[in-house]
């Protein structure tokens, strides 16, 4: 290989880690932007009202799950794309797998233990449950296939909780997307299964690149 493809080769590598890490980034702003508002509110005295009372009930797990969920999505983007580096990639990791079973645990705790908003039923809060104990699953056993040396399904796990944790982002885009195309709110089910899509397009997005991995199949951005 020349110089000249050599170099090519890696302004095009170089494009697709901007391109892959600015995507992550802007998909997980929409919930940033959210949770610094409600975090603003907790610190800053609102007036407490029907619509917030729930967290003000429980500012601590409130606090934590936002402030976790935030680094988790943001920190995480730089686990993906660019050369590897085993050394900032471990460092890094040691940072994101407690971040991430603090988001997951607090989200757990939250629904468990706090009062439903307004609008949610049951089967938002069974989605809550079980999506939320699969990202902490999928963290544990990430960190066992570390331990056993066994770094392809470290990273698969590593990939389906980052991708449960970053659910957020493409929550909003369901949801925004119906109130584009249909005029009126939807109804308890229907916003169940819009966020319980969230979720679910970013695992199955996880699972098509971890999938294409083993293969030994070329992913781009």
């Amino acid at each position: 290989m020349t110089h000249e493809s050599t170099t090519i080769t890696r302004l095009g590598a170089g494009r697709a880690t901007w391109l892959a890490r600015t995507g992550l980034i802007a998909l997980g702003f929409v919930p940033l932007l959210a949770g610094a508002i409600r975090l603003t509110e907790l610190t800053g005295g609102a007036e407490v009202t029907p619509d917030n009372a729930r967290f003000f009930a429980a500012p601590l797990p409130v606090a934590l799950h936002i402030v976790a969920a935030c680094l988790y999505n943001l920190l995480g983007a730089f686990q993906f794309g660019g050369r590897w580096r085993p050394r900032r990639h471990r460092v890094l990791g040691r940072i994101l797998v407690p971040l991430g079973l603090v988001a997951a645990l607090t989200g757990l705790w939250l629904t468990l233990f706090s009062a439903l908003p307004p609008g949610d039923g049951g089967l938002l809060a069974a989605f809550r449950l079980v999506f939320g104990t699969v990202m902490a699953g999928s963290l544990v056993l990430g960190v066992a296939a570390v331990l056993r040396r066994d770094i392809a399904r470290h990273r698969a796990w590593m990939m389906r909780a980052y991708a449960l944790g970053l659910a957020a982002g493409s929550q909003a885009v369901t949801q925004a997307l119906w109130f584009l195309f249909v005029p009126a709110p939807p109804d308890g089910t229907g916003r169940a299964l819009l966020v319980g899509a969230g979720w679910m397009i970013n695992l199955a997005v996880a699972e098509w690149i971890v999938r294409r991995r083993r293969a030994g199949r070329p992913v781009r951005a």
